[in-house]
């Protein structure tokens, strides 16, 4: 499957490549975790030339360098901005000391969003997401002030990232009811080492019919392959901050990369070919610090995963959930009504201790 199959995004019009392109890196920082203009648009135009259309970004992400090298591009090559879908987020204060400078407030969204527009060098966003849920400001402000700027025609649509399921279900449920901009996605952490977006998020975003947009699906460069028990790594910029893998997150690794041998591919187009075979619409991010990280990470195009293949990562990085999610998993049978059949799963009678307490 080529960057060019595009998959409808959530219950829109709105269609992108089967993976997105993350440009948190463009720019370098004193981190030293991102590259330089020249290799950010190396990497950006290969993706653009092998059919990918999803780019995302955030106005933080290199102290709103990365949304600047995107619109030099695009502004050098007339034409080519209007057949990318262009995507960024906004939360992140840029300015210290401006109680208004970040957050979800009406001020400092509409603030947030025309500064981008000039760094981007555009008149609209395809997509635009809340990066962090604002706990200060009435969620009905934050919708009704994106509402707003969608009919303005600044933004086409609506996303929410790393926001509480309770949240997001209360934020999309009014939007439905006052007839205000839906989400169509969410952009999660998710990968085969973090997977407790299964207990909330993820079944509120299928029930929804939002797509899920996972950041990080290599975990910090963990499930890139570059990982073994008592190896040094020399090549992960990140690994300094991080750290490395614990040894619950290398048994992991091990059985990613059995796998990856297996089928004569990378750890790394194991992990991604994985999270696109999760129910639902499933569209990772993919980040690169090198043309080549781009292109190992996009061979997991050409990589599917067998049944085996599939429960053999499923039960090796099983996530503990946080309740109630394990009650409605293995232990939905002691849920169900004593004596009945539910859509067709067999009922059990509850032992005398539960009886009570379901009673009372």
């Amino acid at each position: 499957m080529p960057l060019d199959h595009y998959v409808t995004l959530g219950r829109s019009g709105l269609r992108v490549s089967p993976f997105a392109l993350g440009a948190m890196t463009f720019g370098e920082d004193p981190g030293g975790a991102g590259c330089s203009v020249e290799e950010s648009e190396k990497i950006l135009a290969t993706y653009l030339d092998l059919g990918g259309n999803f780019v995302d970004t955030a106005n933080f992400y290199t102290n709103g360098h990365s949304e600047k090298i995107l619109g030099d591009f695009f502004a050098a090559r007339p034409g080519r901005r209007e057949h990318v879908v262009l995507a960024s987020k906004f939360f992140g204060n840029l300015f210290p000391g401006d109680p208004n400078g970040g957050g979800a407030g009406r001020t400092s969204i509409t603030a947030q969003l025309d500064a981008t527009l000039r760094r981007l060098q555009t008149d609209y966003l395809d997509l635009y997401w809340l990066h962090n849920w604002d706990r200060h400001t009435p969620i009905e402000e934050t919708l009704r002030t994106l509402d707003d700027l969608v009919r303005a025609g600044k933004i086409r649509y609506l996303g929410f990232s790393n926001t509480p399921a309770w949240v997001t279900a209360q934020a999309q449920t009014m939007a439905l009811l006052r007839g205000w901009t839906p989400l169509i996605a969410l952009q999660v952490e998710y990968s085969l080492l973090a997977r407790t977006v299964e207990g909330e998020l993820a079944p509120l975003a299928l029930d929804q019919g939002m797509a899920l947009v996972p950041w990080s699906p290599l975990r910090n460069g963990f499930l890139s392959g570059k990982y073994r028990r008592n190896a040094e790594v020399t090549d992960s910029a990140r690994t300094a901050f991080v750290g490395g893998p614990s040894e619950d997150e290398y048994t992991v690794i091990n059985a990613v990369a059995s796998v990856a041998d297996e089928l004569g591919t990378s750890s790394a187009a194991v992990s991604l070919a994985w999270l696109r075979a999760r129910q639902g619409t499933v569209v990772p991010i993919v980040g690169a610090r090198r043309v080549e990280h781009l292109r190992n990470n996009l061979a997991a195009l050409e990589v599917t995963l067998t049944p085996e293949h599939l429960h053999l990562l499923d039960e090796v990085s099983a996530p503990t959930l946080n309740y109630p999610a394990p009650m409605h998993g293995a232990q939905r049978a002691m849920l169900q009504f004593a004596g009945t059949t539910v859509d067709g799963q067999p009922s059990v009678v509850y032992p005398p201790l539960l009886q009570s307490a379901v009673r009372y």
